[in-house]
């Protein structure tokens, strides 16, 4: 039997004493536990252990939490919701920034125990927290504006024949407690303190996070930092909860908790769905906004293959091999017209793949997982893999009739592979395309081409995000990005995960009639002292009334 009082993880490192401007050796602990209620808790159900996916050796052990701690978890995040309620704009922004100031702070032990559990690489971990807290920032700046509650006034009309007017106006207003399920392959930017933490607490909810298990230690670090942002901004600490946990149970009853008012979720459409049902099957169904499994189908037309057939080929190898494949937008379909310059952009592509040596998967299932899609895409009838060293990635080609008439290639393979679909003419191409699920983006290869009209013509209908003369790995947060796409891509074709619109998940609508003004929202009185943007009597203004 594990002592987990006795569980630590010492971690030396160098971290700057902000006070005396010194530096000095700090020790961090790994205790293995959950946050619920505003404390550390050892779970009470099983035994699990997250896996170092370049040496096989297990970094730590952490305990489950039972039905019980789930419901603790939650009635206190439901609880501390409703003094989030009364907290203004500011103070939320506060918050934010400080999460990512701690976030911060956590320095190299965050770096190194993130790279035991998921093999990423110092450089690309470093990067991602830097997103991750830039994340953060964004929605911090974008609630002090205001702007983002979309609120509508109509001033009352008394007199108005032959009925009077009522005063009446709408804004967007925090939802609840939210659950928030962590990526396996963005551990910091899509896990913890990721995206969907972040917008639902700029919204004002509270939030239950279900770690994921494939980096524990990662989460109770990130929590760590958290907690520290919550007690310096007073605000209640049971307004987040970190659950520990290997089992499906542990998802199972979280979604179907009756005070979870919304989900979010990043991860394959198999679970995504599973979820997406469980909240549609509660008495009281409820919104899980689950982004899920997406092949990003990408065309390449004649005049860009015949200009910089090459060099698109080159990048095309890296957007497919981009973290092992583990990225949701990774270009999985690739559409061609068959010309005298096609078969060499293969030759050029095959061969760029076959330069590039993979990483490391994050863990066993998604290893074996992809073998075992390679295995089953290398028995569809009239499809070639071509050769290539054992440890590269994997490209397909294939006949577009022969596509077509087998609905599975399209698929998510999540890992660097791809599968090349030869078209006779751009109308089977589009014909195609027009026979595709959902996916969060598509792009096009082009050096005016007269075919890229139809093209994107054709994408809107499919993707998210529409992509010219680029790739669609490497996802900008911004305001204007939208990562979501029609399903099975995502569950919600009309919200995105990533930039500051993804707060609009994570809230309801209310309109209040003839209310008196001390009783109003802020943004909706008649006075508005930030000048944020209304629309007030049908005409956009920032001006009192």
């Amino acid at each position: 039997m594990i002592n987990f009082k006795a569980i630590s993880i010492k971690i030396n490192y160098l971290a700057k004493n902000i006070k005396n401007n010194q530096f000095k050796t700090v020790q961090v602990m790994i205790t293995g536990k959950s946050y619920i209620g505003g404390a550390w808790k050892i779970g009470k159900g099983k035994e699990f252990s997250a896996q170092n996916p370049v040496t096989g050796e297990n970094v730590n052990v952490f305990k489950e939490v039972d039905q019980q701690q789930i419901e603790e978890a939650v009635s206190g995040a439901n609880s501390a919701f409703e003094i989030l309620k009364t907290k203004d704009m500011e103070s939320r922004a506060q918050l934010l920034d400080s999460i990512a100031e701690e976030l911060e702070a956590l320095g190299p032990q965050l770096i190194e125990i993130c790279d035991k559990e998921t093999g990423l690489g110092e450089a690309r971990i470093t990067g991602e927290r830097g997103r991750t807290c830039g994340q953060l920032r964004a929605f911090a700046t974008l609630i002090r504006k205001g702007d983002w509650q979309q609120a509508r006034i109509d001033t009352a009309i008394p007199d108005r024949e032959p009925l009077p007017k009522a005063d009446i106006r709408r804004i967007l207003r925090p939802l609840g407690t939210i659950a928030v399920f962590s990526a396996s392959n963005f551990p910091l930017a899509f896990s913890t303190l990721g995206g969907d933490t972040a917008s639902a607490i700029a919204a004002g909810n509270s939030v239950v996070v279900k770690a994921h298990p494939s980096h524990p230690g990662t989460s109770e670090l990130c929590t760590q930092a958290l907690e520290k942002a919550i007690a310096k901004n007073n605000f209640p600490p049971e307004m987040f909860a970190m659950l520990q946990g290997a089992s499906p149970e542990v998802s199972q009853v979280l979604v179907q908790h009756p005070q979870i008012h919304a989900v979010g979720f990043t991860g394959s459409t198999a679970v995504g769905r599973i979820l997406y049902n469980l909240g549609a099957s509660r008495p009281n169904p409820i919104p899980v906004f689950a982004e899920m499994g997406s092949t990003n189908p990408l065309v390449v037309l004649p005049n860009a293959i015949a200009q910089r057939g090459n060099d698109i080929a080159q990048g095309l190898a890296g957007s497919i091999t981009l973290g092992t494949g583990q990225f949701c937008t990774k270009p999985g379909l690739i559409l061609l017209l068959k010309d005298e310059h096609s078969p060499n952009f293969v030759k050029d592509l095959t061969k760029a793949i076959d330069s590039i040596n993979i990483g490391h998967f994050l863990n066993k299932r998604i290893k074996t997982s992809f073998k075992d899609s390679i295995e089953k895409t290398k028995a569809v009838e009239g499809i070639t893999m071509k050769d290539g060293k054992d440890e590269s990635g994997k490209i397909f080609e294939i006949d577009a009739g022969q596509f077509l008439q087998s609905p599975r290639l399209e698929e998510e393979i999540f890992g660097p592979a791809a599968i090349i679909i030869s078209c006779e003419d751009i109308d089977q191409l589009i014909e195609v395309i027009a026979g595709f699920g959902g996916h969060l983006t598509g792009t096009i290869h082009s050096d005016e081409d007269i075919e890229l009209a139809k093209v994107i013509s054709a994408m809107e209908r499919k993707v998210g995000r529409i992509i010219l003369n680029g790739f669609p790995t490497g996802v900008e947060v911004c305001p204007s990005m939208h990562h979501g796409g029609p399903y099975p891509s995502s569950t919600f074709e009309a919200t995105t995960s990533v930039g500051t619109a993804a707060i609009e998940r994570f809230c309801t609508v209310k309109c209040y009639q003839n209310i008196p003004q001390e009783h109003l929202p802020l943004a909706l009185r008649n006075k508005n002292p930030n000048n944020i943007l209304r629309m007030v009597n049908g005409t956009f203004t920032t001006d009192d009334i």
